[in-house]
């Protein structure tokens, strides 16, 4: 699942580490997994996210809420292009949204791939899919990075 455009030089170790720091990071530290209760991999401009759908997450006319559709494409896709900044933290600044069909049951799987890089601007699509692998729901993300150095923040540096 590599993207060769974005491929880093350096030590292979060295951003493999990088990335367990975030998932660590996201797993342990971001408050709000503790009720949706993701799995994350992290890889070179690319991410996944896994969260298995429960009926807590419905709406009243019984399908996933938009947020959790929301929740997984920016996390995906925030994670992508966090996966190449590795120094600070990277700020979700737009991100837009498609859903695309309900979902009721299952697991919904976003992936999301850094597209676009540039000093002062990162762009990152992601795709969410059902455990079918029906297209549910699309994103696109601008990010910028931060004064926040990852080393500050508590999960990334534990």
């Amino acid at each position: 699942m590599m993207n060769d455009e974005f491929h880093r030089p350096g030590s292979t170790a060295a951003r493999s580490e990088h990335y367990r720091r975030l998932e660590r990071m996201y797993l342990t530290k971001a408050s709000i997994n503790d009720y949706f209760k993701p799995t994350i991999a992290i890889g070179d401009g690319e991410a996944e996210i896994r969260i298995e759908v429960d009926p807590k997450f419905f709406h009243a006319a019984g399908a996933v809420h938009g947020t959790v559709y929301f929740k997984a494409l920016d996390d995906a896709a925030y994670f992508a292009a966090n996966s190449v900044v590795e120094d600070v933290f990277v700020l979700t600044t737009n991100f837009n949204i498609q859903l695309l069909r309900p979902v009721t049951q299952g697991t919904l799987i976003a992936k999301g791939t850094l597209v676009s890089e540039t000093r002062s601007l990162l762009i990152a699509d992601a795709e969410l899919r059902d455990n079918r692998d029906r297209l549910v729901g699309r994103g696109t993300g601008n990010f910028m990075k931060s004064r926040i150095q990852l080393q500050d923040i508590p999960g990334y540096a534990d």
